[in-house]
C-alpha cells in the first residue's frame, strides 16, 4: 500500500512538472509542435489506409491464341472451353478462385482482367497497367517457336512500360498447354525469350530516342540479358487451361493479393 502511495505522489509530481514546462513554452512553439504531431499522425494513418486499399487487379496478357481466356474461366469457375477462344474485348471479373470456395473465413477477391492479345487491341492494356498489382503473361508452350519473336516483343513492351518499372509490378511468365507431350519446357521458353529480348535491346538501342515509344530500358549494360536483371520480379511457371492445372498461377497471384 505504501508503494502505491509513493507511486501516486511521484506521478503527481511529474504531472505538475509537465504542466509547468508547457506553460513556459511560447504559444507559437506549442501550436507548431501540436501541428507537427497532428500532421505526422494523419500521414501515418494515410499510409496505413493506402496499404489496406492496395489494388487487387491482376492482368492476363499475351498473344492471341495463347489460352488466356481459357485460364480466366478455369480460375473463375473451373470450366473448360475447348478450342481457341479469342477475346475482342477485355473479360473482367472480381471473384475468389473456384478452388477457394470451400475454404472457411473471408477471402479477398481478385479482380482479374483478360486483355485481348490482338495487336490492334493491345492499347487497352495501357488502360489497366496503372492499377495492376501483378501481371500474368501467357505463352503457348505448344506453338512457342513460331511465336517466340512476337511474344518476346510484347513482353519487352510490358517490361519497359513506365508504370510497370516504377511500381516494380511482378510478372509471371506462364507457359500454358504444358500438358501436351510436344510442349516446350518452361526452362527452354525462358532462355529463348531472354535471347530474343537481348536482340531487341540491341536493335532498339540503335534507334534514336525520338523513335522509341518505351519509357525505360531493361537489363544491365554490358551484360547479356536475363530476367533477373529486371527491376521487378519475373517468375516462370507452367499451366494447362484445358486440364485445369492452374495452381502455380493461383500461388503467384496470392503472393501479392493476400487472401
Amino acid at each position: 500500500m505504501e508503494n502505491f502511495e509513493d507511486l501516486k505522489i511521484l506521478v503527481e509530481q511529474w504531472s505538475h512538472q509537465g504542466i509547468e514546462y508547457l506553460q513556459k513554452i511560447p504559444p507559437t512553439q506549442l501550436y507548431a509542435a501540436i501541428g507537427v504531431l497532428l500532421f505526422t499522425t494523419l500521414l501515418l494513418l494515410s499510409i496505413r489506409l493506402v496499404r489496406r486499399t492496395k489494388s487487387n487487379t491482376v492482368l492476363l496478357s499475351g498473344l492471341t491464341g495463347s489460352g488466356k481466356t481459357v485460364l480466366f474461366y478455369q480460375l473463375r469457375d473451373g470450366s473448360s472451353h475447348q478450342g481457341t477462344v479469342t477475346s475482342m474485348e477485355p473479360n473482367e471479373g472480381t471473384f475468389v478462385f473456384h478452388t477457394e470456395n470451400t475454404k472457411k473465413g473471408k477471402i479477398k477477391p481478385v479482380h482479374l482482367v483478360d486483355v485481348p492479345g490482338h495487336s490492334r487491341l493491345r492499347p487497352k492494356l495501357e488502360e489497366f497497367l496503372p492499377q495492376a498489382a501483378a501481371i500474368v503473361f501467357v505463352v503457348d508452350a505448344l506453338e512457342f517457336l513460331p511465336n517466340c519473336r512476337a511474344a518476346s516483343e510484347y513482353l519487352y513492351d510490358i517490361l519497359t512500360n513506365g508504370n510497370v518499372v516504377k511500381k516494380k509490378t511482378p510478372v509471371l511468365l506462364c507457359c500454358n498447354k504444358t500438358d501436351k507431350l510436344t510442349a516446350h519446357t518452361k526452362e527452354f521458353i525462358r532462355k529463348q525469350m531472354e535471347k530474343e529480348i537481348e536482340k531487341l535491346r540491341a536493335s532498339r538501342s540503335a534507334v534514336s530516342t525520338a523513335d522509341i515509344a518505351n519509357d525505360f530500358t531493361i537489363g544491365i549494360e554490358g551484360e547479356v540479358f536475363s530476367f533477373s536483371h529486371c527491376r521487378n520480379k519475373i517468375t516462370v511457371a507452367e499451366a494447362s487451361g484445358l486440364t485445369g492445372e492452374t495452381e502455380q498461377i493461383q500461388d503467384f497471384i496470392r503472393e501479392y493479393i493476400k487472401p
